[in-house]
């Protein structure tokens, strides 16, 4: 037997609601005789009389009551499923997947999930804490659907990636250090030094960094995680280079008590947003890369 057709029971619905073809006909805006098709088809598929057509009413027969209780659970379900996807369609609910730095989450990512929580509260945001090149891949993968990443990247097929903001970047120095006004290669060279993990952009930026000054430090501990670099900065445990984002100054002044030197010469961690191209993203992920963009350092 062929699967039940949607449109005839909604049909079977409507007359027995309505109590004619007639009046079924007008409200579905079908001719009548397509409404009866409707009714002869799933009588001759179910291989039972569902309705009785009486002289002024037609009403249902008992097995046409049971299928129009449950035909009724059938076309709610169905209309529920249609409008969950034309939400997503539109933006206004899905779930969209995130991926970034603890930095970023801890410090530049709250005002945009405000946002969204206060104008688009149908979305999801699933935020992994992820390095820049574990994003890409999972990008790639089609695992992620953003990703907020350390610039420049090599360039990858079907991904875009745009600037998003830029950061200073800065020696976090224990509060009892002595230490200059500036902090150059020559002298964080000869501190104790905690560094990103070396899978990282950071890594890579700061190393660089140290290199053009003809050094080559080695670091006490690596991490892929900047509150806990913080914490063994104000420990005493050695300096770090860290960027400065915008919510950060708070931080460092009160709770996590380090000082800030700016570093000579100037060092600045860039920051994009990638994701799949426009034509492949859904309603949701839309939403999500319109309000990065309204965070974007122009």
């Amino acid at each position: 037997m062929r699967e039940l057709n949607l449109d005839q029971l909604r049909t079977l619905v409507s007359i027995a609601d309505l109590g004619t073809f007639s009046a079924a006909a007008r409200a579905l805006h079908l001719a009548q005789p397509t409404v009866s098709l409707h009714i002869g088809e799933l009588e001759s598929r179910l291989g039972t009389p569902l309705v009785v057509r009486g002289s002024r009413r037609v009403s249902p027969t008992a097995a046409g009551a049971a299928l129009i209780d449950r035909a009724r659970r059938l076309l709610r379900d169905a209309d529920e499923a249609i409008d969950t996807v034309q939400r997503h369609a539109r933006g206004q609910a899905g779930r969209v997947r995130l991926g970034t730095s603890t930095g970023v989450i801890v410090h530049l990512l709250p005002q945009v999930l405000k946002v969204l929580e206060h104008e688009h509260a149908g979305i999801d945001v699933e935020v992994a804490i992820l390095g820049s090149n574990h994003c890409m891949e999972r990008l790639t993968a089609g695992t992620l659907d953003i990703g907020l990443i350390a610039l420049p990247q090599p360039p990858v097929r079907d991904l875009v990636v745009t600037h998003w903001r830029n950061d200073p970047m800065r020696a976090f120095v224990p509060p009892r250090w002595r230490a200059p006004r500036a902090a150059t290669p020559d002298w964080l060279a000869a501190q104790p030094l905690i560094f990103n993990d070396a899978t990282t952009r950071m890594y890579r930026m700061t190393m660089e960094w140290f290199a053009a000054a003809g050094h080559a430090p080695r670091a006490r501990i690596e991490l892929n995680y900047t509150e806990a670099i913080k914490s063994l900065v104000a420990a005493g445990y050695g300096a770090a280079i860290l960027p400065m984002e915008s919510s950060a100054v708070a931080v460092a002044a009160g709770a996590d008590p380090v000082q800030l030197i700016p570093l000579r010469p100037a060092l600045t961690r860039s920051l994009g947003v990638a994701h799949r191209a426009p034509s492949s993203l859904d309603g949701a992920t839309r939403i999500v890369l319109a309000t990065l963009e309204r965070f974007r350092q122009r």
